[in-house]
């Protein structure tokens, strides 16, 4: 028999993939069960207008659990850091995204002066290819099965407004309780290994799914650190 007592001693915790992705990413993560029990989030499509604030909160409303821990990657660790202001959480942690609009590379810093992103999601649409680049940071080549398995949210009223988000995004300073985990070949964020920041050697922008194993076997201390 499990007691009562054993169930709420259990940590839930919430994953929340990056832009056009979805939870398959996190297929091989795996927490020890008498601890942690896992939920998986997904993107849900935005209102066209809908602020990141806004949408952050909808998303709240899928956190069942107190004192739960937050985990995002990429566009979905900057939203993670906007829910984590509507929540009390036992952690945040934010893996290969940014700690603040300062670490947006220049491209996207380009994209926002000269308001391009507002035509650029129409060409991801019909490009898995051009998708995969700005999503994951490498091309497909010989990996379009994988890509497309991964890459499911291709709606453009949702790339439009994830594009818009990321570009526009206006967080000043790093979140001060969050834990930041970030590969140092990255090449989508390639700024963000610097301050307080633990530092993946050769982790790339898909570190959560080829160095799950790190993440299994390093989560359980962060979480409870």
């Amino acid at each position: 028999m499990v007691s009562s007592s054993m169930i709420s001693d259990i940590t839930h915790v919430y994953l929340m993939p990056g832009m056009a992705a979805n939870s398959t990413i996190f297929e091989h993560i795996k927490l020890p069960e008498d601890q942690y029990k896992i939920h998986c989030l997904e993107w849900e499509i935005p209102n066209k207008k809908e602020t990141l604030q806004a949408y952050a909160k909808r998303i709240c409303k899928l956190i069942k659990h107190k004192d739960a821990v937050l985990l995002g990657v990429s566009f979905g660790g900057m939203l993670v850091q906007e829910m984590s202001k509507y929540l009390n959480l036992k952690k945040l942690i934010v893996v290969s995204s940014v700690k603040s609009h300062h670490e947006l590379p220049k491209r996207l810093k380009f994209l926002k002066i000269t308001k391009a992103y507002k035509i650029l999601p129409t060409q991801l649409v019909s490009n898995i290819d051009l998708l995969a680049k700005y999503a994951f940071g490498e091309t497909i080549k010989k990996r379009v099965d994988l890509y497309k398995k991964y890459l499911s949210v291709s709606d453009t009223t949702y790339l439009d407004w994830a594009i818009k988000q990321i570009v526009c995004w206006d967080q000043e300073e790093p979140h001060p309780c969050a834990i930041y985990i970030h590969g140092d070949k990255d090449i989508v964020f390639p700024h963000s290994c610097e301050g307080n920041c633990i530092v993946i050697k050769g982790g790339t922008h898909i570190m959560i799914i080829n160095k799950y194993k790190w993440f299994n076997e390093n989560l359980p201390k962060l979480i409870e650190s």
